[in-house]
This record gives structure tokens, C-alpha cells and sequence, in this order.
């Protein structure tokens, strides 16, 4: 691989993820932009055998590259020879019978025991600001096995508590609590990706374990609201590659519209990464 030169914070966080994918496991993928490219191009890369499925229901499909702008789902091109074309309820199905091995998701807000918003900020009923809501995220949260998170570095998200429940982490934390809230055993969430940092559950508590090289530990946790615990080993994750740049900027995100969506861009000035204020 060959070591990019220049590249945006969103980037960095679907390249981390893109090398969690797995051979032989099947994905759910929330919506289209970072959970799918992330999906997308660790298939394309590291783990030719991963199969997913879409959030509104198609499974298994062969989209034909490049995309469209925004046409990740509900698209031609998208559900080009999908094994099938099912609905957000058949999806779900799946996912109840433990066919679904990881579900990747986007949020607004996470807690510490992993309890994702993606519908209300402020007091639910009162003053604050009402967005989507979760779709499909809720299902994917409840019943996949595993749960990968991809959201940005800020202490408006990495909060104690959130402010609604949109879909279920570990709820309260305590041993059995989604078990009793009729949640699959053993499912939950497994990673949180940052462009900054990597983030799992010990046990059932958010941890900080990896971070990106031109990113201290101190100013992770500065931008969290609610500190996480952290590895008594914080590794260092790798940063994108050329390799994986050009797939995501030429087929999957061609015009740059979830790329440069947010965050800052990170250079190559001849000894080290530096991330541009």
C-alpha cells in the first residue's frame, strides 16, 4: 500500500472501518454514505467474501460502480443482482433469526454504555431540535450481532446519557439489561469509529483503544463530554492509503458529498501527518 498524502477527516474514519470488514460475515448497512462506502470498500479491498445488505431490504447485491450521487439505496445501480430484493421488515427478519453479523450505523449522539440518538437534542417534549430518527438503525442496533458506530470526534455526541433512546446499546449498563428488555443474548455494541479514534466496550462501557497518529490522547478525551475509560494500551491506527482514497473518491463517493462533509484535512508535510486547523 502506498501512504496518501493529503486526505479529510471523514475519510480516515471509513478507512478504519473498512479494514474491520470481515471475510464470510454479513453487514447491515444504515442508509447510504459512510456505513455503506465503509461496507464498500473493505469488500473491495481486504474481504472480497463479506456480503450486505441494505438497509431498506436488498440483499446481497453486485451495485454497479461508480455510484451516482446519493444513489446508494432505493437505485438501479445499487441493487444491481442482489440475491434479493426484500423490504426493511424482511431485513429485520434476518436479523432476528442471527443471520445479520454486524450492523454499521451513524449518529447524532452516544452514551457510555452505547445507547445511540438520531432523533431528538434537548428535552424530549420541550425546547430542542427533532432530526430523522432512526429508520432501520433501531433494528439494526437490537438484533445484529455486532454494532459498529461511525460518527465524529465531539463533545456534543460522546455524551453520559443521551438525550432519547433511539436505539438500544447496553441500555443501563447492568449485566442482562437488553436480555430483559427482550433484546437477542449476546448482541450489542462492538466498536465506535472517530476520525480520531477507535473506541470498544469493557465490558459494556464505552473505551477508547486506538487513535489516529496526529491526534493525542489528552485532545480525544477533551472532546468527549463524558470521559470514556481508557486502554491501559492506546494503539496507533494506520492512516488511509492511496489505494483506498482513490476506490473511495473515483466509484463510491465521486463527488465528494460525504467526504468533505465535515472535519478538517490531514497532510503529509515530509516527516509526519499534521491536521490543518
Amino acid at each position: 500500500m502506498t501512504r496518501a498524502e493529503a486526505f479529510s477527516e471523514r475519510e480516515v474514519a471509513m478507512c478504519t472501518v473498512a479494514r474491520l470488514v470481515e471475510d464470510g460475515r454479513t453487514y447491515w448497512a444504515a442508509g447510504g454514505g459512510t456505513p455503506l462506502y465503509s461496507v464498500l470498500l473493505g469488500k473491495k479491498l481486504y474481504a472480497q467474501g463479506a456480503q450486505y445488505v441494505t438497509e431498506d431490504g436488498v440483499i446481497a447485491p453486485e451495485p454497479l460502480l461508480p455510484f451516482e450521487p446519493m444513489m446508494t439505496m432505493v437505485a438501479s445501480r445499487a441493487v444491481h443482482r442482489a440475491l434479493a430484493w426484500g423490504t426493511m421488515n424482511s431485513a429485520g427478519i434476518h436479523a432476528q433469526l442471527g443471520y445479520m453479523d454486524y450492523g454499521v450505523l451513524n449518529t447524532l449522539q452516544v452514551d457510555q454504555h452505547g445507547n445511540i440518538n438520531s432523533t431528538f437534542l434537548g428535552e424530549y417534549g420541550g425546547t430542542g431540535r427533532r432530526f430523522g430518527g432512526p429508520g432501520g438503525a433501531d433494528t439494526i442496533a437490537a438484533c445484529c450481532w455486532r454494532t459498529i458506530l461511525i460518527t465524529d470526534q465531539d463533545k456534543r455526541k460522546f455524551v453520559r446519557e443521551v438525550d432519547f433512546v433511539s436505539s438500544p446499546g447496553y441500555l443501563d449498563g447492568t449485566p442482562g439489561a437488553r436480555e430483559r428488555a427482550g433484546l437477542p443474548r449476546d448482541t450489542g455494541p462492538w466498536r465506535v469509529v472517530t476520525p480520531w479514534a477507535m473506541y470498544d466496550y469493557a465490558p459494556r462501557r464505552l473505551r477508547l483503544m486506538a487513535r489516529v497518529p496526529w491526534v493525542s490522547t489528552e485532545e480525544i478525551l477533551a472532546e468527549c463530554e463524558w470521559k470514556p475509560l481508557v486502554a491501559d494500551e492506546v494503539a496507533v491506527l494506520e492512516p488511509p492509503t492511496a489505494e483506498e482514497l482513490e476506490i473511495l473518491r473515483t466509484e463510491l463517493d465521486v463527488r465528494g458529498q460525504t467526504t468533505d462533509a465535515a472535519g478538517s484535512w490531514i497532510t503529509w508535510d515530509g516527516e509526519k501527518y499534521v491536521r490543518q486547523a
